[in-house]
């Protein structure tokens, strides 16, 4: 699957400088909801267009920024898809018609047990897990998650991950100006995979230092009544 995006993709690249934020939304619009594909293909490259200023402005850094959150937008705007797809119709449709979408029912149930398993954090690290990322928005609908804590954990999931990738791509454009297409997506897939040990290792100390000024938040609600009964 991969390889068919990446012949149909690699035209679009060739309009970046015109339509290249708008097809960084599109797509990773399409990544985060019920049609999952790497998000590789998308925001390595737009990295990489970013630094030979090939995007619309013509200027390195604020076309890496401005692709970063228009990467980040369209998240947030395929995770908001699943999130109320699965709010509005249930778990009983879901399961019914979610196979002509691409979700099959063995997969949306493992993503609902991490999700009742880990809880809302979830919504967090998936979004830098492959295969599951796409899924966690929806046992977070099915749960009602709170809508503010849903976007706020997307939100900076997904924003690391577009940054990451984006990263990858600006480092390729800095070594090689002649890479292809198709080179720069592999180079930075393998580059990605080589390092993903100390992104999850990253990624481990965010929800620790989370989990533990979580604990520490509730635990100090908890003794307040008591403190006013004493009074």
């Amino acid at each position: 699957m991969t390889e068919f995006l990446i012949n149909h993709i690699e035209i679009a690249t060739s309009h970046a400088h015109i339509w290249g934020f708008l097809i960084i939304l599109f797509f990773m619009t399409v990544e985060s909801s019920f049609i999952p594909f790497p998000s590789e293909i998308i925001m390595i490259p737009a990295g990489f267009l970013a630094y030979r200023a090939e995007l619309t402005f013509s200027a390195p850094v604020a076309d890496l920024i401005i692709a970063v959150l228009c990467g980040l937008a369209g998240s947030l705007i395929g995770a908001y898809i699943n999130y109320f797809l699965s709010l509005k119709l249930g778990r009983p449709l879901l399961h019914k018609y979610g196979k002509y979408f691409l979700l099959p029912i063995k997969t949306v149930e493992r993503a609902e047990e991490i999700f009742i398993e880990y809880g809302d954090i979830t919504t967090f690290v998936c979004r830098l897990l492959p295969a599951i990322r796409q899924l966690i928005s929806i046992p977070a609908g099915l749960s009602r998650m709170h809508l503010g804590r849903f976007s706020f954990f997307t939100g900076l999931g997904a924003g690391i991950w577009c940054a990451i990738l984006a990263g990858i791509g600006w480092y390729f454009g800095s070594l090689s100006e002649n890479m292809t297409y198709r080179e720069l997506v592999h180079k930075g897939k393998d580059s990605l995979h080589h390092n993903f040990l100390w992104i999850f290792l990253g990624l481990v100390v965010i929800v620790v230092v989370y989990s533990a000024v979580h604990h520490h938040i509730m635990k100090s609600s908890k003794t307040i009544p008591s403190d006013i009964d004493n009074s």
